[in-house]
C-alpha cells in the first residue's frame, strides 16, 4: 500500500478518518454527489449493496448515489453492520481540500430508518455482563426513549428475557469467553451476532461515573441502582456504546426502569417459542398465527409495542391485574365511549419515535408536523377518558362464578380506578401546541433545507426576504415581457439552472434580432443562453434571499425543537399513558368480537375452565369449526394426563389452556365461557420436537434439557404443559422416563400439569397417584376409520390409532396392513398398576424375531 507521502491529500484525509474509526464499521466518504467506500470496505459493501466494484489504480472502490444513500445504509444495518457518515462540513472551494467530519455512526441496534423499523416492535440495543453469578442486562431504544436494566440469576432467566426483547444488538465485555458462548450458540432467535466491547466500560465504578453524569445526578438511588453492580454496569455500558462508540446524542433515554423478575409471571425462551406468543414457529406462516397478531387490534404503533410487551411479560400481582380487568370491563359496557376513544387514539400515530426522532436530532418539520396533531388530540382524548371513568363496570364474572371448593363467593372489590391515573398523566400543552400551529405548515417537506415549512406571518425577517424573492421573481417575469416587447422575439424566455442561474434563452431561428448588449453565456442545440448586467445583479438579490431564508427557517426549526425537547418528560408520560389506553383497547376490541370472559382470579390454586378455545386457531381455523373444552385443575386435581391419537387435539387443548393462563395474567379477557384462574408464578412448556445442532444436541437431548429446566425450576404455583415427552427414544426408555416426570411432578413438585401423551400405559397411573386424572380425547369409529371429534373426555385410552392416523397420512396400504400384524404381537407389553414391565426386553426380541424369518429380511418385507 502507497506510504501517507506518496497518495492524495484526500486518501490521507480517509485514511485518517477511517483509523479513528470502530474496526467494524463501514466508513461512507461524501465525494460531490456520492458516498465512496474504498479499499476493504468497498470488498465488503459492494456485494451487500449489488453495486459495481470498481479500482482506481490498485484501489477498490464503490459509490452510491448522495441522494439515494438511505436505500442502502438500510441495506447495511439490515446485513448486521454499522455504517459510518462522513460529510462535507464547508462548502468547496477551489484549490483546497473541503473539510470532511463523520457526522453519525449508525448501527442495527441505534438508527432511525424507518423501512428498517417494526411498527410494533422496540429496536432494542442490549448489554449483557456478568457479576459473581449474577447476569446484569440492559436495552435501550433510541426511536422511543426506553431504557431499562434488570439482574437475573441463571442463564435461563437471561436467555427468556433477550428471547422477550429481541434486540437487533449486543454488546458484551470481550474477554467474556463463557458469556460469549452463552450469547452465541443459545442465544434467541431474530437478533445480530453479539459483538465484544472494552471490559473496562462494564466495570461498576466506570458505569455508575457514565450513568450519574448522563442523568446529571449525584447518586443512582433513586435509579434502583444501589447495590446492584451488574444492572448498573449493563446499563452504563448502553451509555458508552452509544455516546462514545457510535458517536450517538442519547438525549432521548430520560429515565431508566430497574425491574425484578419477580413482578411478573415468568415465561422463559423455550415457553414464549412453544407458545407462539410474540412471532408464529414456522417462518412462513402469516404474522397474525401467535397470540400477540390474534390480539393486536392496536390504532397506534405505541399500543401495539405496549401490547407486545404486556403478553411477553404479565403480571403477578392480583390488584395490577384487576386493575386492567376494569378498565377492558369499561370499555366493553360504554362501546360507543370506547370508539371515540380509540378515533381520537389513531390521530395521535406514533408520539413515542416522533419524540425520539427530535431528541436525537434526526427529525424534521415533518415530525413537527405530526407531533401537533398528536398534541391537538389530548384535550379531547382526556375528556373521553373522563368520560368512560363514569362508567360503573361491573364486577366478577360475565356469566355467573366459577369458583373453586372452599373459594369465598363474593368478588372481590374493584381496585382503584387505573383509568383517572392515566388521565392524569396526558397533560395538555396549549402554548406548545399553539406556537407549532402558528409557526409550521400543514404540509412541510421532507428535507429542511427545501425551505417552506414555516408559515408566513411567524417570523417578520423571514416574510422579508420571502417578500424579496417573490418581488424579484415578478421582477423577472415582467423583464421577460419587456425584452419580447423590445426585441420583436415572441420565443424568448428567461430561465434558471443551478449551474449558470437565471439566463435569456433564444432559439437559433431569432438570433439576428438579439441585441449588442446581451452576453452570450452558452450554446445549445436549438439556439443560445444569453445574460445582462441588469439580470446578474437581480440574480443576487433573489439567490441571496432564498439562501438567507433557508439558513433563517433552519434556524427556526431548531428553536422550535429546542422548545419542544423543553417539554419531553412530560410528552414522554403522555405517550405512555396513551401506549397503555390503546393496548387495553385492543383487549377489550378482541373481547368483543370474540365473546371473551372476565376471568375470576385469586389465590386459590384452581385453574378451572369453561368451553375454553384457542385464541388464535378459532380466528385463524377455516375447514372446521373449532371446538371448545373445559379444564379443571387444582389442589386435589393436580394433573391432567390426555391421552388420544395424534392430530386429535391433545396439543390444541393444552397449549390453549397456557395460553388463557397467560392472557389472564395479563389483565385480558379471555375466549371462555367461565374463567377461574388463579395467581401462577410461571408457565413452563415443553411442546414440539427440534434439534441444536450449533450446540451439538440432538432432538432428544433438546427435549431433556428442556424437561431438566421444568423439573428444576416448578413450584406447586406453576402451570406445567408437557406434550409427547420421551418420543425421542426408545419406546421403553421414553416410556419409563415419562413415568417417572409424572411421578416427580405429582409426588415432589405439586405442579398443576397438562400432560399429553401417546403412552395410553401411562393412564395406569391413576390407581397411584391420587392427584392425576385420566382424560381422552374423544374419537369415533367407524369400519376401521376414525373421526375426530376434538372433545376432551374424562377417563383413559387403550389404543393410540397410530396406524389409522397413517392411513390418513396416505402411507401405501401394504405397510398398513403389515403394521396392523405387527401391533397384534406387541400390544400385550404392558405395564402393571405397580409399574412393573409385564414383558420382559428378551420375551421382546424373541417375538420380533417370530416375525422375521431370516436375519436378511427387515420387518416391513
Amino acid at each position: 500500500m502507497a506510504s501517507e507521502a506518496q497518495i492524495t491529500p484526500m486518501m490521507a484525509q480517509y485514511r485518517r478518518i477511517k483509523r479513528e474509526l470502530p474496526r467494524d464499521a463501514l466508513l461512507l466518504f461524501r465525494l460531490g454527489d456520492f458516498y465512496e467506500m474504498f479499499f476493504e470496505d468497498a470488498l465488503t459493501g459492494a456485494p451487500v449493496l449489488n453495486v459495481a466494484l470498481t479500482r482506481r489504480g490498485a484501489t477498490p472502490m464503490c459509490g452510491i448515489p448522495f441522494h439515494a444513500a438511505n436505500a442502502y445504509i438500510g441495506r447495511l444495518l439490515q446485513a448486521g453492520w454499522k455504517v459510518a457518515i462522513c460529510d462535507q462540513v464547508e462548502e468547496p472551494r477551489k484549490g483546497q481540500l473541503v473539510k470532511r467530519e463523520v457526522t453519525q455512526i449508525l448501527s442495527p441496534g441505534a438508527h432511525f430508518d424507518e423501512r428498517l423499523l417494526a411498527a410494533e416492535q422496540n429496536n432494542f440495543l442490549a448489554a449483557v455482563c456478568q457479576r459473581s453469578k449474577t447476569y446484569g442486562l440492559a436495552a435501550a431504544d433510541l426511536t422511543t426513549g426506553d431504557f431499562l436494566a434488570a439482574e437475573l440469576d441463571t442463564p435461563e432467566a437471561l436467555l427468556g428475557e433477550l428471547e422477550r426483547l429481541r434486540p437487533a444488538e449486543i454488546i458484551f465485555p470481550s474477554a467474556d469467553a463463557s458469556l460469549e458462548q452463552l450469547l452465541g450458540a443459545a442465544g434467541p432467535a431474530g437478533r445480530r451476532t453479539p459483538a465484544g466491547y472494552e471490559d473496562w466500560v462494564f466495570a461498576p465504578e466506570t458505569a455508575l461515573y457514565t450513568l450519574r453524569d448522563h442523568f446529571q445526578v449525584a447518586a443512582l438511588d433513586g435509579f434502583g441502582l444501589k447495590d446492584r453492580p451488574a444492572a448498573a454496569g449493563a446499563a452504563g455500558a448502553v451509555l458508552h456504546y452509544l455516546t462514545q462508540h457510535l458517536r450517538r446524542d442519547a438525549a432521548a433515554l430520560t429515565r431508566l426502569r430497574l425491574y425484578q423478575r419477580g413482578e411478573f409471571l415468568l415465561l422463559d425462551a423455550a415457553t414464549l417459542r412453544h407458545l407462539e406468543v410474540l412471532e408464529p414457529l414456522r417462518a412462513d406462516a402469516p404474522r397474525a398465527a401467535c397470540l400477540f397478531g390474534a390480539l393486536n387490534r392496536a390504532v397506534t404503533p405505541m399500543g401495539a409495542r405496549r401490547l407486545r410487551d404486556w403478553l411477553s411479560q404479565p403480571l403477578a400481582s392480583l390488584a395490577l391485574i384487576r386493575r386492567r380487568q376494569a378498565a377492558v370491563q369499561v370499555f366493553l359496557e360504554a362501546s360507543g365511549r370506547h370508539e371515540e376513544l380509540r378515533a381520537r387514539l389513531a390521530g395521535v400515530r406514533d408520539l413515542e419515535r416522533t419524540t425520539g426522532r427530535l431528541s436525537a436530532g434526526s427529525g424534521n418539520a415533518r415530525d413537527l408536523a405530526a407531533l401537533r396533531l398528536a398534541l391537538e388530540q389530548l384535550p379531547a382524548l382526556r375528556a373521553a377518558v373522563a368520560a368512560l371513568e363514569e362508567v360503573r363496570p361491573a364486577a366478577g364474572l360475565r356469566e355467573g362464578e366459577l369458583l373453586p371448593a372452599g373459594s369465598a363467593s363474593a368478588p372481590p372489590p374493584e381496585p382503584a380506578g387505573l383509568l383517572p391515573e392515566l388521565r392524569g398523566q396526558i397533560a395538555e400543552f396549549p402554548e406548545l401546541t399553539d406556537l407549532l400551529q402558528r409557526a409550521i405548515v400543514e404540509d412541510p417537506p421532507l428535507a429542511l433545507k427545501e425551505g417552506g415549512l414555516v408559515r408566513d406571518g411567524f417570523d417578520p425577517a423571514l416574510d422579508e426576504l420571502r417578500a424579496a424573492m417573490r418581488d424579484g421573481k415578478d421582477w423577472v417575469a415582467r423583464l421577460q415581457q419587456r425584452e419580447i416587447e423590445r426585441t420583436g422575439i415572441p420565443s424568448l424566455k428567461i430561465r434558471f439552472n443551478s449551474v449558470f442561474g437565471y439566463y435569456l434563452e433564444v432559439t437559433r431561428a431569432n438570433l439576428d434580432k438579439v441585441p449588442p448588449e446581451y452576453l452570450r453565456k452558452q450554446t445549445i442545440a436549438n439556439g443560445e443562453r444569453f445574460i445582462t448586467p441588469e439580470l446578474k445583479e437581480m440574480e443576487g438579490k433573489i439567490l441571496g434571499a432564498e439562501e438567507r431564508a433557508v439558513k433563517l427557517e433552519h434556524e427556526i426549526f431548531q428553536r422550535l425543537r429546542e422548545t419542544v425537547l423543553g417539554r419531553l418528560p412530560a410528552l414522554r408520560l403522555a405517550a405512555d399513558a396513551l401506549a397503555q389506553l390503546d393496548a387495553l383497547g385492543a383487549f377489550a376490541e378482541t373481547a368483543r368480537r370474540f365473546d371473551y370472559c372476565r376471568p375470576e382470579m385469586g389465590d386459590g390454586g384452581a385453574l378451572h375452565i369453561r368451553d375454553g378455545r384457542h385464541p388464535v386457531l378459532e380466528q385463524t381455523l377455516a375447514e372446521e369449526r373449532f371446538v371448545p373444552n373445559d379444564v379443571q385443575l387444582d389442589r386435589a386435581a393436580q394433573i391432567a394426563l390426555i391421552t388420544g391419537p395424534n392430530m386429535a387435539g391433545k396439543s390444541t387443548c393444552i397449549r390453549q389452556t397456557a395460553l388463557l393462563a397467560l392472557l389472564a395474567h395479563t389483565g385480558s379477557f379471555v375466549p371462555a365461557r367461565e374463567a377461574r384462574i388463579d395467581l401462577l408464578d410461571r408457565i413452563f412448556t415443553r411442546i414440539g420436537a427440534s434439534d441444536d445442532l450449533a450446540r451439538g444436541q440432538s432432538t432428544f437431548m433438546v427435549e431433556m434439557c428442556e424437561t431438566a429446566n421444568i423439573l428444576n425450576h416448578a413450584t406447586a404455583r406453576s402451570l406445567v404443559i408437557l406434550d409427547e415427552i420421551g418420543r425421542g427414544t426408545s419406546t421403553f426408555d421414553g416410556l419409563s422416563l415419562a413415568w417417572s416426570i409424572v411421578e416427580h411432578l405429582h409426588n415432589q413438585i405439586g405442579a398443576k400439569t397438562l400432560f399429553a401423551t401417546h403412552y395410553h400405559e401411562l393412564t395406569e397411573l391413576a390407581a397411584r397417584l391420587p392427584r392425576l386424572k385420566n382424560y381422552h380425547v374423544a374419537v369415533r369409529e367407524w369400519r376401521d376409520q376414525i373421526v375426530f371429534l376434538r372433545k376432551i373426555v374424562e377417563g383413559g385410552t387403550d389404543k393410540s390409532y397410530g396406524i389409522q392416523v397413517a392411513r390418513l397420512a396416505g402411507v401405501p396400504r401394504p405397510v398398513i396392513e403389515r403394521a396392523k400384524q405387527i401391533l397384534a404381537n406387541l400390544e400385550e407389553s404392558e405395564l402393571t398398576p405397580e409399574g412393573d414391565v409385564r414383558h420382559a426386553r428378551r420375551r421382546d426380541r424373541e417375538r420380533l424375531r417370530e416375525l422375521t424369518p431370516t436375519p436378511q429380511m427387515d420387518l416391513f418385507s
